[in-house]
């Protein structure tokens, strides 16, 4: 399993409410979670197959900003 790790804007409840079900449905994320309490609101994403820029472009898609951040 890899555990990407992502600065974004997710930034309060409702918003990521609103990109749950992406989460949620994605047949290759095992787990994810975003940390609204840090400065970055790191988004954790827990998955066997995807790289950073896949959860990158997904989050783009949305117009949400996605930034991976070093291990």
């Amino acid at each position: 399993m890899n555990v990407l790790v992502f600065k974004t804007n997710l930034s309060s409840p409702p918003l990521i409410k609103w990109m749950a079900p992406l989460f949620n449905l994605h047949p290759c994320i095992s787990e994810w979670s975003v940390d609204t309490e840090d400065v970055d609101n790191v988004l954790r994403v827990v998955s066997l197959n995807l790289i950073e820029n896949d959860i990158i472009q997904l989050m783009l898609s949305k117009s949400f900003v996605c930034e991976a951040l070093p291990d």
